[in-house]
């Protein structure tokens, strides 16, 4: 096995240096008691175009896409692998940065659970490779202390490995694979393939679907506990051995026993390659195949393609769904849609399967068929097959499938219940011949108890000796209604919560006491509460916004979650959970260590200085939130308060716009919606004096953070000259006299040097200003022209200013945001 070299050197940024060093000599080995440091190391740091950065380690080879190990991270680099992965690299052994061909993870240690910038790696002296993060926390490890390791090793295949002093594999990452295969690499049984599933920064959950070897063969799974398979081949041989399937150039073959270089007992062909190669089993199911062709990574072949067509997918419609036609969906009897806006509905049955106080209902599905293929039980009748699944609590239908003979047949007893599908009749080719096969499936729901066998006499005694126990009951319930309403209130705020559908997750009272030491931490205060800093049991930090209120409240709670709780973008603060204990209300968010946008853009009060590159990108951040928002999401979603206050800012200031208690859903063909004032002075388009908005408000909030930005001033600003105090007004004069250079940021030398740019993006602010609504640009045509594909609108009016809006002092209406001074600009 040939020994790895010690990454040392490769490009900085620049393609082509005048003062390009030398190459660096690489040691032939990593010897014991060596540690890497995941920090800003001169040569050992390459960002790439897509945001991805490698921090190398080892490098295999030189000139082509080769094999390195390393820190990787993606996004916004928040949070770190240690991987294996495969980069482009020169004659010298540098890694490039190709148009394309970015780097690949072939295997992670640590996926599950990424570290933060400044983690350490490890080689003992006792022959352990281990990581820790920065709070000296040990995150992985090979647990090979005193296994007589002598060095670590990355070998031609990209296999990583502990070796002794007779160069013995000691630990090796072909052990303990992830989602993907290299050429050569073997998947041996008790082995799986499980795929990462994406997250707003990372892929770190571990998603649905798994890729194994059993001693029956090669299956594909899906469902939480893998043992409904999608995909199989299986194997009729009774020899014992250890079975594998091996990913070679042109095949992936299974293997019954180890006995290369025999003909495999299995064999899927795959193009040839020329060059790297690998396989990747999908967060959606789909095993590809990608291949490294000139200076990009094609997909060459999907071979799960033709299991996941159409309806013949598990999660075409989600679970306990039926799905026809051209993937049609709707829920089984007795169970309802998570939320009917979605192709892939979910449907639900509130009540558990173990609750045996309630009668078991069987709603008989024929023409249907499960794309399950490996039967629980084998030539057992119908009635068999039911009351096996009724001895199982866990047990959601009981699916039985027969030829000719009713009764014997092939029974499934899925744990979890995904999409059926309705045809007409279902065939399966056996030894060449069409064979008939008829499915029936019993779908186990519950409903309340009823007693179908009541004659009416028995009923009507009933009902009189319920009324007669009741009505008492109701007297003495009205009488404390009227005594305890306010109490009755507070407690009917709980009512509406468990009703909501798509709701994130549940957190308990406790666990956020816990925390945050109490709601000890608070970040600051505003709107309807304060919001603490917490740390979860897995080490991510959170912020807990605690709702304070009544009637309000409950409203601004019940739209937060209703807007954000089932949606997600790079661009808007994700709504980890929520907690309802009692009459308080809590939304969880992810933890924004730079807090709000106002702490950075006004002259006076900023803690720095914002350059203009990182400006733009703030900009841009937040019309992508916004057109996210407005066209994008399946249901409209107006924000209804931007404002800088509500804009945040993470460890590497990228924004994400927060706060959708305002917030108002509309239907997709909804050009327009009544509603009360609502909103912040200073940031209220001026068609809130008729109560008919449109996504045209945002627009117009989007046009005032701009111009704050711009100018590092606030709208409406007390400190300054008469005249000037209300920045629309200086923005309309220094139209009308084309004198816009005055208002570029006077106190930061670099935005006056990059004049000229501001003064294009106050034009698009101008734009967004418009006070007739109908004239402001879309969110979507706003990221456009920041991206440059499309210009500003020529001809703007430059009447910006309505003496209704200036000044104004707004009544709090009941479903109003209370107008209190923000102090919200800690991180949260």
């Amino acid at each position: 096995m040939r020994i790895c070299y010690c990454f040392a050197f490769f490009l900085i940024l620049n393609f082509c240096s005048a003062t390009a060093q030398p190459p660096l000599e690489y040691p032939a080995t990593s010897n014991l008691s060596t540690t890497w440091a995941n920090t800003e190391i001169p040569h050992h740091s390459v960002y790439f175009a897509d945001g991805s950065m490698v921090r190398a380690i080892l490098l295999r080879g030189s000139l082509g896409p080769k094999f390195s190990c390393g820190f990787f991270c993606n996004g916004t680099c928040t949070s770190y692998l240690f991987a294996v992965f495969i980069v482009q690299t020169n004659s010298t052994g540098g890694i490039v940065l190709p148009d394309s061909g970015f780097p690949q993870i072939v295997w992670s240690a640590n996926r599950d659970h990424p570290v933060s910038y400044g983690a350490i790696l490890n080689l003992t002296e006792t022959g352990e490779l281990v990581l820790q993060d920065v709070d000296a926390s040990t995150v992985w490890t090979t647990n090979t202390s005193g296994k007589s390791v002598a060095g670590l090793n990355l070998t031609d295949d990209g296999n990583l490995v502990l070796f002794d002093v007779n160069s013995s594999v000691v630990w090796q990452s072909f052990d303990h694979p992830t989602d993907s295969l290299v050429l050569g690499q073997k998947l041996f049984q008790g082995q799986q393939l499980i795929p990462s599933v994406s997250s707003t920064n990372w892929t770190t959950q571990k998603g649905l679907f798994s890729l194994q070897v059993t001693d029956k063969g090669l299956f594909a799974y899906v469902g939480s506990n893998q043992h409904q398979a999608y995909y199989s081949v299986f194997v009729n041989d009774t020899n014992k051995g250890r079975r594998y399937v091996r990913l070679l150039n042109g095949s992936l073959s299974l293997f019954i026993l180890s006995a290369e270089p025999s003909d495999p007992y299995e064999m899927t062909e795959i193009p040839r390659a020329p060059s790297v190669q690998y396989i990747k089993l999908m967060p959606d199911g789909h095993l590809k195949v990608f291949e490294w062709q000139a200076i990009v990574w094609l997909v060459v072949a999907d071979l799960f393609k033709s299991f996941l067509e159409g309806c013949k997918n598990p999660l075409a419609c989600g679970r306990n769904a039926l799905c026809s036609g051209n993937q049609q969906c709707r829920c089984l009897d007795y169970f309802s849609a998570v939320d009917y806006q979605k192709p892939k509905m979910d449907c639900i049955n509130p009540l558990t399967y173990c609750d045996t106080t309630q009668i078991q209902y069987w709603p008989l599905l024929e023409n249907v068929t499960y794309f399950n293929i490996i039967a629980d039980m084998e030539k057992v009748d119908v009635e068999t097959c039911k009351q096996a699944c009724v001895n199982n609590c866990s047990c959601t239908a009981a699916i039985f499938q027969y030829g000719s003979n009713s009764s014997s047949g092939d029974c499934f007893l899925p744990d979890e219940l995904f999409t059926m599908m309705i045809v007409s009749f279902t065939m399966m080719i056996v030894n060449s011949d069409t064979i008939h096969r008829n499915i029936s499936a019993f779908i186990k729901v519950h409903a309340p108890y009823s007693n179908p066998y009541l004659n009416i006499s028995s009923t009507a005694f009933l009902i009189f000796t319920l009324v007669g126990f009741l009505f008492p009951l109701g007297v003495i319930g009205f009488l404390i209604y009227k005594v305890h309403k306010p109490r009755r209130t507070t407690q009917m705020e709980e009512e509406p919560i468990s009703e909501l559908p798509g709701m994130p997750s549940r957190f308990p009272y406790e666990e956020l006491k816990t925390a945050t030491e109490n709601f000890n931490k608070k970040l600051g205060e505003g709107g309807f509460g304060a919001v603490f800093e917490g740390t979860l049991e897995d080490g991510s930090k959170i912020a807990v916004k605690c709702l304070e209120g009544l009637g309000p409240v409950n409203k601004s709670f019940i739209a937060e979650v209703r807007s954000i709780g089932s949606i997600h973008h790079v661009n808007l603060v994700r709504l980890r959970g929520f907690c309802a204990w009692k009459s308080q209300r809590f939304l969880v968010y992810e933890y924004m260590s730079n807090g709000s946008l106002d702490r950075w853009i006004y002259h006076g009060d900023r803690e720095h200085e914002l350059e203009w590159e990182c400006r733009k990108k703030i900009i841009l951040d937040v019309a992508k939130g916004l057109a996210y928002l407005h066209d994008d999401c399946r249901q409209k979603i107006i924000h209804l308060d931007i404002k800088p206050q509500n804009i945040l800012l993470d460890s590497d200031f990228n924004a994400k716009v927060s706060d959708f208690g305002l917030s108002k859903l509309i239907d997709r063909n909804q050009t327009q919606v009544m509603t009360t004032m609502r909103g912040t002075p200073g940031y209220l388009a001026p068609e809130w004096l008729s109560s008919v908005i449109t996504e045209k408000v945002d627009v117009y909030g989007f046009g005032i953070v701009l111009l704050e930005m711009l100018c590092a001033r606030k709208n409406f600003d007390l400190s300054q000259p008469q005249e000037s105090r209300n920045l629309l007004g200086v923005l309309q004069k220094c139209w009308e006299q084309e004198t816009l250079q005055d208002m570029v940021d006077k106190y930061s030398e670099e935005m006056q040097a990059h004049g000229s740019e501001v003064v294009e993006m106050m034009k698009v602010a101008s734009w967004c200003l418009q006070y007739d609504f109908m004239r402001r640009p879309s969110m979507s045509t706003v990221v456009k022209v920041l991206e440059g594909v499309m210009t500003v609108e020529p001809s703007l009016d430059y009447n910006f200013t309505d003496p209704r809006m200036q000044n104004t002092t707004v009544e709090v209406e009941k479903d109003m945001t209370p107008l209190l001074a923000s102090v919200l600009s800690g991180p949260r």
